[in-house]
């Protein structure tokens, strides 16, 4: 008998798409069907991965064991609960949920299953990052900037859900204190939604992270910057690059102390199938995932109250906004 783990992914979107190319290439699972309520879309990716299509997901639940939900965001709550009712493990693209209180009840339901619920924070399996973050020991200042030209796609969320969240859980996984303070503004430029925003967000311990995301640049960056005691680290997600800088005290006879700047050696790898080897292993061996319903739960509430600044802060401007939450 085979024992590859039987998977789906539920939802062909952008990212569903990416799933599924994955899923089909790993000898440990069987890609047994995807899922779309898109027909042409769905069969065009079944077809694409020789795999089975259907249109609605309740059709897979007795035939898998675990899944990607790859759907909008406002579909989370209801597939990924329903997946766990049935005892299947769950990879589910970020946000978790659109409230905290469906992360909670996701969250408590994989657990009196013992199931794995993951969340697609997927730049957790950057190589950089992984390998940044062996350095991180005492941050005290982050400058972090993700942008993109804009695509009508993920509309159905704001820039801070969209994009903002990857750096606030980055940021929150490094830095081990409880936020104190969020200040954040943002506003509508293509979208009846946020589509600029700036954050910045103070941590009981005095360190602070300033986050601006975009999704109508006229350029795509995605970098990261950290500082700590006589460090300084630059991280390019897309390039999967690490600069470290040291401060080395000064030589006999200087005057000052010496920056000694190198990068570091990044094996590169693609973080999507980082990211879903994982989510196999954890499910196939029922350990912990990397990132976890609770993981994704903090991001999201950071991201529900940085909303809630630019909420208060666009109504003392008169900007009338649309807000995901």
């Amino acid at each position: 008998m085979s024992t590859r783990m039987k998977v789906a992914v539920i939802g062909t979107g952008h990212l569903g798409q990416a799933h599924a190319r994955i899923y089909a290439s790993l000898p440990q699972v069987e890609l047994v069907a995807v899922c779309d309520t898109n027909e042409a879309a769905g069969k065009a990716i079944a077809e694409k991965h020789n795999t089975r299509f259907v249109q609605n997901y309740r059709e897979l639940l007795d035939v898998v064991e675990a899944v990607s939900v790859a759907t909008p965001t406002v579909n989370h709550h209801e597939i990924t609960c329903a997946c766990l009712q049935a005892g299947i493990h769950v990879l589910v693209e970020k946000p978790i949920a659109r409230t905290l209180a469906e992360a909670d009840e996701m969250i408590a339901l994989a657990a009196s299953k013992d199931l794995t619920l993951q969340v697609g924070h997927i730049e957790r399996f950057n190589p950089g990052f992984a390998l940044m973050r062996e350095h991180i020991k005492q941050p005290y200042f982050f400058e972090a900037h993700r942008l993109g030209i804009f695509t009508p796609r993920s509309l159905d969320i704001d820039v801070v859900m969209d994009l903002m969240v990857h750096e606030l859980d980055i940021i929150a996984s490094l830095v081990p204190s409880e936020v104190a303070k969020i200040d954040a503004v943002g506003i509508p430029i293509l979208t009846p939604q946020i589509d600029l925003a700036n954050a910045r967000v103070e941590f009981a311990n005095g360190c602070v992270a300033n986050i601006t995301a975009s999704r109508v640049s006229g350029e795509r960056m995605r970098k990261l910057r950290v500082f700590q005691p006589n460090e300084y680290y630059s991280l390019d997600y897309a390039d999967q690059q690490v600069l470290m800088c040291r401060l080395v005290p000064p030589a006999p006879g200087a005057l000052r102390p010496e920056i000694i700047a190198q990068p570091l050696a990044v094996v590169q790898r693609e973080p999507l199938l980082a990211e879903i080897e994982a989510f196999i292993d954890a499910a196939q061996h029922h350990t912990a995932p990397i990132v976890s319903g609770q993981d994704g739960r903090r991001a999201l509430s950071l991201a529900i109250d940085v909303l809630e600044k630019i909420r208060t802060h666009s109504a003392h401007a008169g900007i009338k906004l649309i807000l995901s939450n």
